[in-house]
């Protein structure tokens, strides 16, 4: 885009000068973005203890059939598994193999460095030490146990990065309780304030072995939250993501998926919700797993809303689509080249060229459709007894 040409989303990128964010600021928006952000706070803190808990306890086991019980099998929590009454961990790994899959940032180069490969190798053999089977098959398929743990890695990378996310998001419903948190910019601005102060939070991973703890991503490596966690997980989960099942055909010649990963526009920006609830659609289990943990003040919205009940999940899907977009707004505010609401022209200027590269690739997002009215239905609902 030209100089002289205006943006077909500039009014968005006024918004955002303006101290703004990408969703509108109402009461109702307010309420369904709070609300939503606490229950995903608690489900993102179940999501990394049992993501950090396969990376500590299940390190190159191959069948881990027990990996969602963290530790602690038995005979009534089994069968709440099997009726399925629990937390849905799937869609944390599905989450963990998008990062893996699309890769970006410093983790994914240093999982591809020689430092990584003297290291993993060095837990392979020590794990199966006198597992000669084992050690036969690692040299005839030398890429095999390298990558699971690799695979290891992200599912302890990401489990560090929900700690500090589900706290920012416990913490943000407390200060709303509390009457400190009263508008969209503020919940925007807290969120900027949570990353900006874990931003150089060291990434680190080890795994014990026998009575050795062996690094696999050690200190010395540089890893840090915000740009080796943060930044790839938006990139692959808010933009990208991948496919949903059913949804799509998966036949090359159909043309249905694109060809460049770079491409891809399955995110947690563009789902449609309508879906949600269908088989083979990563996302129901996410949104199955926040009912058990709305607020009553954003359960009685959705149950006074024209279908009530019916499509719960379609309903806590568009909350949580609006409160995606709040993250982003964070996350473009945090990685702007400077101040949004700088007077200095080439500043400015610069800024503009930022803004205009992330509206770029909002142009088929939900962007229009979570800035549409808010309605009225929902009114009398909105303060909380």
């Amino acid at each position: 885009m030209t100089s002289n040409q205006i943006h077909p989303l500039f009014k968005y990128i006024e918004r955002l000068e303006a101290g703004d964010a990408l969703l509108p600021d109402s009461p109702q928006n307010l309420l369904e973005v709070v609300g939503i952000l606490k229950s995903y706070g608690i489900v993102l803190d179940a999501y990394s203890d049992n993501l950090i808990y396969v990376a500590d306890h299940q390190f190159l086991v191959f069948f881990p059939f027990f990996k969602y019980f963290n530790g602690d099998l038995n005979i009534p929590k089994l069968l709440k598994y099997w009726w399925h009454d629990r937390i849905n961990y799937e869609y944390a790994e599905y989450c963990m193999k998008g990062m893996l899959w699309h890769g970006g940032g410093g983790l994914d180069s240093y999982l591809d460095s020689s430092q990584f490969q003297q290291l993993a190798e060095a837990a392979i053999q020590t794990k199966f030490k006198g597992n000669s089977f084992i050690l036969l098959l690692h040299q005839m398929f030398p890429e095999f146990l390298p990558e699971q743990v690799r695979q290891s890695a992200y599912y302890s990378a990401l489990g560090q990065f929900w700690r500090v996310m589900s706290d920012i998001f416990i913490s943000l419903s407390d200060l709303y309780d509390q009457g400190e948190i009263k508008s969209i910019p503020a919940v925007v601005q807290h969120i900027l304030d949570g990353l900006v102060a874990a931003a150089n939070k060291p990434i680190t991973y080890g795994v014990k072995l026998g009575d050795k703890t062996l690094d696999i991503i050690p200190k010395s490596a540089g890893l840090t939250f915000l740009m080796d966690t943060a930044v790839p997980y938006v990139e692959a989960i808010f933009f990208r993501g991948t496919p949903f099942p059913g949804t799509v055909s998966y036949n090359a010649q159909v043309h249905q998926i694109p060809n460049l990963q770079k491409e891809f526009t399955y995110g947690a920006l563009y789902a449609d919700p309508l879906p949600i609830g269908g088989s083979g659609i990563p996302p129901t289990q996410l949104m199955q797993d926040m009912r058990h943990f709305l607020p009553d003040y954003l359960h009685n919205i959705y149950n006074n809303s024209c279908r009530g009940e019916d499509d719960l999940r379609v309903q806590i899907c568009q909350s949580f689509q609006k409160s995606m977009f709040c993250v982003t707004t964070a996350a473009i505010k945090g990685l702007a080249p400077y101040p949004l609401n700088t007077d200095d022209p080439e500043q400015k200027k610069a800024n503009r060229a930022y803004l205009e590269n992330w509206l770029n690739r909002f142009t088929t997002s939900r962007l229009s459709e979570v800035n549409q009215p808010t309605s009225t239905d929902f009114q009398p609902f909105l303060v909380r007894s």
